[in-house]
C-alpha cells in the first residue's frame, strides 16, 4: 500500500481512518509522521513520503505528531491475514519476544537466521526487528507514562529497555517530549478519582466498524467459570503471562475497547495487550471483509444487518485447544463444567479483589500429569485429550502466532479424535486463520440451509470459495442467524 503514492494521498487528504496502521505518512517539512486520518489540514503532496510501519519512520528521523498519536494506531491486517514468514515474525515482534528473547530468539522460533529475518523485514517494512520492537517499545512507555503513577525508572525496565538512559533518549526522539513533559500533558486539568493501585487503563483502537454482540457474546456464554466472567458490562479473565499473572477487563465501547490490566509485573504489558487484541479480533479489516461477504446475495443482507462482526479469538492457544476437545458433540453448558472441573483440580489460584475470578487455566505441563479416570469423559475423548496435552506439552506440538497454520493442521489432524471440526475451530480462534471453515458445523449447515445456501458439507464448501479468505467471518455472520446466547450481549443481572 505505502508505495501506491496517488492512493496513499486521496486517503490522507480525505483523513480516511480504514488507512490507519496500514501506512504512515511522513512530512518532509517537519519532520513528523501522522497517521492518514490525522485531523490537521493535510501537506502538500509533495512533501508527503509513505511509510509501511512507525518505525520505518522513526528510522527515516521522523517523530510521533502530537496530535494524531500514530504510534496508538490499529495494527495493519496485512499480519493477520498474511500467513508467510514476514506476518509470523510481525506477530511475534508484537507480541514482545525480540524483548524478551531478542533477534537470535526470534530466528529460532521462525527457522531462519538473524540475516535473514534482518533482510526481508527492512525490505517489507523499511526496518528490521530491533528497530520494530524498538518503536513497540516507545508505545508501551508512553501507555505507563500517561496511564500509571510508576516512577520513570519502574517505567523504563517495564517497557523492555536496557537503561535508564535508553528509555529516555528514545522517548525525547520518538515524541520530541521527555517523559517528564508526556506525564505532564497527560494530566488532565480537572479532578479525578484516584486511580486503582495497580491497575492500568488504556483504550484499544480498531478500525470501524465493529459489531460486538456476537464477539462478547461468545466469550461470555462459553467463560469458564473461575477463569472468565462477564461483571459490569466487562468480559473480565485471568491471564498466565511469561514474568506473571493479570487479569483484564475489557468492555466495547462506540470507539474503542476499554481495558483494564492488572498485571504482577508490568513487564507483561506488552504481551498482554498482544493477546487481547488477538482475543477481540482488533487488527481485522471490517470493511475488506464485508465487502467481499456481500458480493454473495444470499450473505448481503446479514451483512448489512450488523457489519463489523469479528472472530473471537483466544489468549492462549494451547487453553483453547484443550477446551475445544472438552466441547466435542456436546454443549456450551457441558464443554464449561468440564473445564471448570479442571481449572479446579489443576489451576493456579489467584486473588481478584475486583470480582470473582479464582484461577489460572492449567497449563500443558499440569494437564499432562492427571489421572484419566478423574475425568467425566467417555474413554475415546479421555485419549484425545491427553495426547493432546501431552503433544503440547513435550513441544511436539506448538500453537501461537510463529506457526505455520497448515503445519498445525496436519499435525492436528494426525492426533487421535482429531477430526476436521476440531481442527477448524482451532485454525479459526486459536491460530487465527481469516479463512478457517466449518462446512459441518451443525449451526453452519442449519443456517446455510435456511438462507438457501447448500446443505451438505462438499457443496457448502464450493460455494464458500467466493468468500476466501474470509470464510471464517462468514461462519460468524451464520451463527449469528440462531437466537443463542454466543450471539448477544449479556443482560446484568439486577
Amino acid at each position: 500500500m505505502h508505495t501506491e503514492t496517488e492512493r496513499c494521498v486521496r486517503a490522507v487528504q480525505s483523513k480516511d481512518a480504514r488507512f490507519d496502521g496500514v501506512f504512515f505518512t511522513a512530512v518532509r517539512t517537519t519532520r513528523i509522521y501522522c497517521r492518514p486520518s490525522c485531523p490537521v489540514v493535510p501537506p502538500k503532496p509533495e512533501n508527503m513520503e509513505f511509510h509501511p510501519s512507525a518505525a520505518s519512520c522513526q528510522r527515516a528521523g521522523f517523530r510521533a505528531c502530537k496530535r494524531c498519536r500514530p504510534d496508538t494506531s490499529p495494527g495493519s491486517p496485512e499480519w493477520h491475514v498474511r500467513a508467510d514468514a514476514v506476518a509470523r515474525a510481525m506477530r511475534l515482534i508484537q507480541d514482545g519476544v525480540v524483548d524478551r528473547e531478542g533477534v537470535p530468539g526470534l530466528a529460532r522460533r521462525l527457522g531462519w537466521s538473524t540475516r535473514q529475518i534482518e533482510r526481508q523485514l527492512l525490505a517489507e517494512l523499511g526496518a528490521g526487528p530491533l528497530a520494530l520492537a524498538r518503536a513497540q517499545r516507545a508505545q508501551t512507555a508512553r501507555v505507563l507514562i500517561e496511564t500509571t503513577p510508576l516512577p520513570m525508572g519502574e517505567i523504563a525496565f517495564a517497557a523492555g529497555f536496557s537503561s535508564i538512559r535508553t528509555f529516555n533518549d528514545t522517548v525525547r526522539e520518538v515524541f520530541a517530549l521527555t517523559p517528564g513533559e508526556l506525564r505532564a500533558r497527560a494530566t488532565s486539568p480537572h479532578p479525578r478519582a484516584a486511580a486503582t493501585p495497580g491497575v492500568i487503563s488504556l483504550r484499544l483502537p480498531f478500525r470501524a466498524p465493529l459489531e460486538p454482540s456476537n464477539l462478547f457474546g461468545h466469550l461470555a456464554a462459553t467463560a469458564v467459570p473461575g477463569v472468565e466472567e462477564w461483571r459490569d458490562g466487562a468480559y473480565r479473565r485471568t491471564l498466565s503471562l511469561p514474568y506473571g499473572h493479570g487479569i483484564v477487563a475489557l468492555a466495547p465501547r462506540a470507539d474503542h475497547i476499554a481495558c483494564r490490566l492488572s498485571l504482577t509485573d508490568p513487564r507483561d504489558l506488552t504481551h498482554a495487550i498482544s493477546r487481547c487484541r488477538r482475543l477481540l479480533d482488533l487488527d481485522a479489516d471490517p470493511v475488506a471483509v464485508d465487502d467481499r461477504l456481500r458480493t454473495d446475495p444470499l450473505l448481503a443482507p446479514l451483512v448489512d444487518a450488523a457489519p463489523g462482526r469479528r472472530v473471537p479469538g483466544t489468549v492462549d492457544p494451547a487453553e483453547f485447544a484443550v477446551r475445544a476437545v472438552l466441547g466435542q458433540q456436546v454443549s456450551t453448558a457441558a464443554a464449561r463444567t468440564h473445564a471448570a472441573r479442571l481449572v479446579t483440580a489443576y489451576g493456579t489460584p489467584v486473588d481478584d479483589p475486583e470480582g470473582g475470578l479464582t484461577h489460572l487455566f492449567p497449563g500443558s505441563d499440569a494437564l499432562a500429569a492427571l489421572d484419566p479416570e478423574s475425568l467425566a469423559l467417555p474413554r475415546s475423548r479421555r485419549t484425545t485429550l491427553l495426547t493432546l496435552v501431552r503433544a503440547l506439552a513435550d513441544g511436539s506440538l506448538t500453537l501461537g502466532p510463529a506457526d505455520d497454520r497448515e503445519e498445525s493442521r496436519a499435525k492436528l489432524l494426525a492426533l487421535p479424535g482429531f477430526g476436521p471440526w476440531t481442527t477448524e475451530i482451532i485454525a479459526m480462534r486459536a491460530l487465527g486463520d481469516p479463512d478457517a471453515f466449518l462446512p459441518g458445523d451443525l449451526g453452519v449447515r442449519r443456517a446455510a440451509e435456511g438462507l438457501g445456501l447448500p446443505g451438505t458439507p462438499a457443496a457448502l464448501t464450493a460455494r464458500a470459495a467466493d468468500w476466501r479468505p474470509w470464510r471464517a467471518y462468514a461462519v460468524q455472520y451464520l451463527w449469528a442467524t440462531d437466537d443463542h446466547p454466543i450471539n448477544h450481549l449479556p443482560v446484568e443481572e439486577s
